[in-house]
């Protein structure tokens, strides 16, 4: 599991978690409250992700816990929002006084899933966030047809196509996340660099792996 700590504003801190496969199997369907609370205490809004651009906006802690969504957001101290992935791009957004998190599967970011978060951090007065990007499918692993390729050049209005270890098309979902964050106004985008393909990681494309990892994000007093 991997931790970081990041301003959000004058008072506050983002405390963000990575897991990977030796912290356990995430899946909403089969994680319990013990096992999340391995990671943070506190209620939880875990969400059932369909690969859509709805952000659920969080009011008080463990608040809209199993909507369907594909990202949250909060203002509150101690509210606990994650995304489950096994290869799709985990966002974390930090704004001033608000933390969000996103599900960015390619069908998510051609919905619009990236522009929706960050208006939802503005729109509770966080202003323009900072992004990290955590545990993610590369390039390398990731081959892709072209017309849906285009799909998501068209959203994110340049190219991210690249090539496999083996040479074929494939699609760059971090530098698709990156244009689409960019376009949305987020000035600084941090990258771990962590691929999913790594089999310290759950990864669906290269493994077909059922379970899941998360990224986590709370609020906390400085």
């Amino acid at each position: 599991m991997r931790f970081r700590r990041v301003p959000a504003g004058a008072n506050a801190v983002a405390e963000i978690a990575f897991t990977d496969r030796d912290d356990g199997d995430f899946h909403v369907d089969r994680a319990d409250s013990d096992l999340r609370h391995e990671v943070f205490d506190g209620s939880w809004t875990w969400l059932r992700q369909v690969h859509g651009s709805r952000v659920a906006v969080v009011d008080h802690p463990g608040a809209r816990a199993g909507d369907e969504a594909d990202a949250s957001v909060t203002g509150s101290f101690g509210a606990v929002l994650c995304v489950q992935t096994a290869d799709c791009v985990p966002v974390v957004l930090v704004g001033d006084g608000v933390v969000g998190v996103a599900h960015a599967g390619w069908r998510g970011i051609v919905e619009g899933v990236i522009p929706n978060v960050v208006e939802a951090v503005a729109a509770l007065g966080g202003g323009s966030p900072t992004a990290m990007i955590g545990p993610c499918i590369r390039a390398t692993s990731y081959a892709f047809g072209e017309a849906d390729l285009a799909l998501v050049e068209a959203a994110v209005g340049g190219p991210v196509r690249s090539t496999t270890a083996c040479g074929m098309l494939a699609l760059d979902m971090v530098a698709a996340t990156s244009r689409a964050l960019a376009a949305a106004g987020v000035g600084h985008i941090d990258d771990l660099g962590i691929d999913t393909a790594d089999e310290m990681y759950f990864s669906h494309r290269v493994r077909s792996d059922e379970g899941r990892q998360i990224t986590a994000v709370r609020m906390v007093s400085s």
